[in-house]
């Protein structure tokens, strides 16, 4: 009994640690790449969660958001950005449009779980957002915490689904806006100083 208890205590704390990000110097780029939800669809420029998460970090936050995509495009268009921006972390917010277009789950989660071993074999750090399904549940599929859990990586499992579940924070069924997208920010720098990147 007593060993099972050092076994247990030992693999917890060694998922603490394996979700630490490395804290990020003054110069450290953070990438958030995604879809509509990174680009800020609903919200002004300025008031996507990557330009309010740069004011709460205080680092550069560089915002990779496409509108549209889905996670096949995004394994495809991700190298090209780590290349260019050498970012220290990369916060991943994709799937929706997938859930859109009914597209298996297996097929989505595999994406996924490339996009995060791309930025791992950069030397960065991944963070992944649960993207909710977009039907009657709204609860995210369970894939985005078994990923992160994988890969010893930090998940936001509930933040877009509260704010997509309250109409106040939406600007259309499937869209945050200024108020829900700063709800984001505040949610994604909240992990990242409990992880110790900022």
């Amino acid at each position: 009994m007593r060993l099972t208890w050092i076994v247990l205590i030992f693999l917890l704390t060694g998922c603490s640690k394996a979700e630490q990000i490395p804290s990020l110097p003054g110069d450290g780029v953070i990438l958030a790449f995604g879809d509509s939800i990174t680009y800020g669809t609903g919200a002004a420029a300025g008031e996507s969660y990557p330009a309010v998460l740069e004011q709460l970090a205080g680092r550069k936050v560089v915002n990779g958001g496409v509108p549209g995509e889905v996670t096949a495009e995004g394994v495809q268009r991700l190298p090209g950005l780590l290349e260019q921006l050498k970012p220290a972390v990369v916060i991943i917010c994709e799937g929706g449009n997938d859930m859109l277009r009914h597209t298996a789950h297996g097929e989505i989660s595999a994406n996924l779980r490339t996009m995060v071993r791309l930025v791992k074999e950069r030397g960065a750090s991944a963070v992944l957002v649960s993207v909710p399904a977009l039907d009657l549940s709204f609860a995210p599929p369970p894939f985005y915490a078994e990923i992160a859990e994988e890969a010893g990586i930090p998940c936001d499992k509930k933040t877009l689904t509260r704010i997509l579940t309250k109409r106040s924070l939406k600007s259309d069924p499937i869209h945050p806006n200024a108020a829900g997208y700063r709800k984001l920010a505040e949610g994604l720098a909240k992990l990242l100083h409990e992880r110790g990147a900022i």
